[in-house]
This record gives structure tokens, sequence and C-alpha cells, in this order.
């Protein structure tokens, strides 16, 4: 039986959707297409981090329609499986399959050493980012260099005036054009949600993870905020997951926010999707905030606020106090600067980011 493996549709050990929906066979199949570039990306980090490497997948898929993208990760669910043809999750099957595959472009953003070792041993016409080489990450090539150096140079990195998608193009060979991050808003799900719609619906992302606690607002903030937007005609809803759990809960009894509990991954998805802006700090949710290109009122005090692209549709406050505590996670000072940015400057950024 005659079949096409460079076919895009071609899968090999189950029959394509071709076959399946108008039983075609490979000899004379009107779908046939040939695959343009074989992609490789290897993303395995944190769920932010990928999501806002996305953006990699619109540019090459404007550059070679026909590409076949496959994708490694720790965090399979956060892709967009209609614009990616296979995601792997990163186990030894996953490495035995990228690793016996010839690929015309691969590309590692990860900087810890399995990442590298991986884009080291897979075979690759072009390759991009980072490898494993004497027992550390090195850049494969003089386009990671820049994007390598901020990582190793706190003053380097200070002195960066390139967000994230342009450091990760320009490692590419290309110039970010403001592509936007994929994500599935998960609308297909069936989830309901008991909020009042008749009011925009400010999301308050409460909590900032275990890393970077210099980050964190304190309960009391956070309430005097949300009792100023919902005296402003809002619907504030309070957003976070378990760890966010018992301050969320606090916060709901000073101020009567609405809180629903902390969900699955895709359930929390679509819960920020039903907001009209949401109030972050730099963490998961502000990704996933500006995955579903919603407004967003970012705080930042330890993060060059350069690294970040609002999309237009956001604004960046930080504490009057300037922050002496760049990427660390304890107050050189004892009291964070945190305490210094006052929810009257908050709730004017969301005023003016919901008039945008």
């Amino acid at each position: 039986m005659f079949y096409k493996p460079d076919c895009l549709h071609f899968l090999g050990h189950i029959p394509c959707k071709p076959h399946k929906t108008s039983g075609y066979h490979c000899s004379d199949c009107p779908a046939y297409t040939q695959i343009e570039k074989r992609i490789l990306i290897i993303k395995l980090g944190a769920i932010g981090d990928v999501i806002r490497t996305t953006p990699l997948i619109t540019r090459y898929k404007s550059l070679y329609p026909n590409a076949k993208f496959t994708w490694i990760t720790l965090s399979p669910d956060i892709l967009p499986a209609g614009e990616i043809q296979e995601i792997l999750k990163l186990n030894t099957e996953a490495v035995l399959q990228v690793q016996h595959t010839d690929w015309d472009i691969a590309i590692n953003l990860d900087k810890e050493k399995e990442a590298g070792a991986l884009l080291k041993s897979v075979n690759a016409k072009e390759k991009f980012g980072y490898i494993l080489k004497d027992g550390a990450i090195q850049p494969v090539n003089e386009l990671a260099n820049h994007k390598f150096e901020t990582g190793l140079f706190d003053d380097v990195s200070k002195a960066n005036t390139k967000n994230y998608c342009t450091e990760i193009f320009e490692l590419c060979g290309m110039e970010y054009g403001g592509e936007p991050y994929l994500m599935d808003n998960h609308a297909d799900k069936g989830f309901v949600w008991n909020l009042d719609r008749s009011k925009p619906i400010i999301g308050l992302n409460t909590g900032c993870g275990d890393r970077w606690t210099t980050r964190l607002w304190s309960i009391e903030k956070w309430v005097e905020l949300a009792k100023d937007l919902q005296n402003k005609g809002h619907h504030v809803l309070l957003l976070g997951g378990a760890q966010e759990h018992e301050r969320n809960l606090q916060i709901q009894q000073g101020s009567g926010a609405t809180y629903l509990g902390h969900f699955s991954l895709k359930q929390f998805i679509n819960l920020i999707d039903q907001c009209d802006l949401v109030v972050t700090q730099v963490t998961m949710g502000m990704h996933l905030t500006l995955g579903l290109r919603k407004k967003i009122v970012l705080m930042n005090n330890i993060f060059n606020p350069y690294e970040f692209d609002l999309f237009g549709k956001g604004k960046i406050v930080a504490p009057a106090k300037a922050c002496k505590c760049f990427y660390k996670g304890s107050c050189v000072d004892g009291t964070s600067c945190m305490e210094t940015l006052e929810p009257a400057v908050v709730l004017k950024a969301v005023d003016e980011v919901m008039a945008l």
C-alpha cells in the first residue's frame, strides 16, 4: 500500500484525519499537504514562560504555512492544540522521539541543563537558543548572546530595554512584529460562573508564588482596593490558586468581593476570560491575562519593566519607594517597597486602562 510520510496529515500509527472523515488513500488524496519545515520548540519551564513563547508559532506559520510544529514541554495543557500538531510532555518517550527525528529548525529557549542537552542531541539543520556545553548552558550561536548575558549579569539585565518577545525573536534571527500570545480560552468546556455581568468585571489576582515573595501586596491593601472598585460600580472577582485560598477568603470577608474558589488550570483560564480587566503581579496570572487579550494593570517592583509587552491594553504601576531587590526573593530593607504602592494609585490606573 502506497503512503506519503511527508504529508502534514500523516500520523503513521493511526489513520489520518482525511482518511477517517473522507476515506481518502495517499495515492490520490486531494488533502495531501507536503511538510514545508519540521520545527521543534523546546520550552519546558514555567507555564507563563511557555505562554509567552507562543508568538513564535504565528511568525513561523507566516513564513512556512505548511510547517509541522512539535513542542516539548512540562506544561502541555497550556498550549493550543489547534495551532501545534504535536505537543509532547517531557519524558523518556518524547526524548526518544525528538532525538530520532530530522528537524529543519530546532529551538531551545530554556537555560535548564536537560533542555540544553536535548537541543545538543537532536539532528537539526538550524539550531537556535541554548545548548549544554562543558557541563553548563551556553548560547548555541551569537544570536543568543544578548538574552544569555541578561540572565548572567544584573547590571546588563537592568540596562535592557527589550521585551521578552523581542529577545526570543532576535535569538531566532527574526524581528518581533507584535505577534500575540496563542491560548485556548476553553469556552467550549461548559463552565458556568455566577457573576454580575451588568457591571464591568475586575479580577484581582492576589498572589505571587513562592519564589519572589518581595512582590507580595498586603491583604489590607487588596481589601481597600476591592472596596474602592466596588464603590465605583465594578464587580470585583478574586483570583488565585490553592496557595491564595486563605488570603482570598480574608479579602472577601474584609471587602465583600466575589470569591468562587480555586480551580483546575482550564477552569482558571476560563474564569479570567470572564474579566474585563485584571490587576495582577508578574505571575502566571499575568501571562494568562495577556494570552486572553484582556486589559491589565500590572504591579511590578523587582523586575525590569521593559521586559513586559502589554500589547497596548495595560499599564504598569510601581511602588513609590524605589525597589532595591532586583530579582531577589527577600527584601534587603526588611519591609517590602510594595507597602508604598497605595490602592489609590492602582485604582487610578484601572480607570485609565478601562478608558482605553
